[in-house]
């Protein structure tokens, strides 16, 4: 019975281990890929007064911006949309016929800390909601739809980065 009872022991603490290794590395992903999201977020947001001035939109759709990543933040504005194809053509991450350039999003994410994986998922991300939204003919509307898509399907990874972070970061670095 000692045997037994110390053979459950030993194989119920290895399995207690096991299970406290792997919710370890999964928050180290986690964590790794929040950071990712959060330097991109930044990145991207560069260049959002350029295009504020350019477009002639409303102070509006800057609390579009700093709201992104919150779930339970409706995205409603076509302006929102407009303002992600002239972010993204100023990083020249979209092509001439206004699609993702895929492998320039693959750089820009590992220009922003994602190793190869994490690139080619999010990527992949991308290229999934284009497929998704390809039908909508407004390109303005088409990329709001992108986007909401997009930070869905983070939020499902829980790969969203905290927005005070964000904002932290966009703050100081202007």
């Amino acid at each position: 019975m000692n045997i037994l009872g110390s053979t459950t022991t030993m194989v119920s603490t290895k399995w207690c281990f096991l299970l406290v290794t792997i919710a370890v590395l999964t928050m180290e992903v986690v964590s790794a890929s929040q950071e990712v999201l959060k330097q991109m977020s930044v990145g991207f947001s560069k260049v959002l007064q350029t295009c504020k001035t350019e477009l002639s939109v409303g102070d509006h759709i800057i609390q579009d911006f700093y709201n992104y990543w919150r779930e339970d933040y409706d995205l409603l504005n076509r302006d929102f949309g407009c303002m992600v194809i002239c972010m993204a053509v100023k990083h020249d991450l979209i092509n001439d016929q206004l699609t993702m350039h895929h492998g320039n999003a693959h750089a820009f994410a590992k220009t922003h800390g994602a190793d190869d994986d994490t690139a080619q998922q999010l990527v992949t991300i991308l290229r999934e909601c284009e497929a998704k939204h390809q039908s909508v003919e407004d390109v303005c509307n088409r990329a709001l739809e992108m986007a909401k898509c997009f930070r869905t399907k983070i939020h499902e990874l829980k790969w969203a980065p905290a927005m005070e972070v964000v904002l932290e970061e966009i703050m100081t670095s202007v």
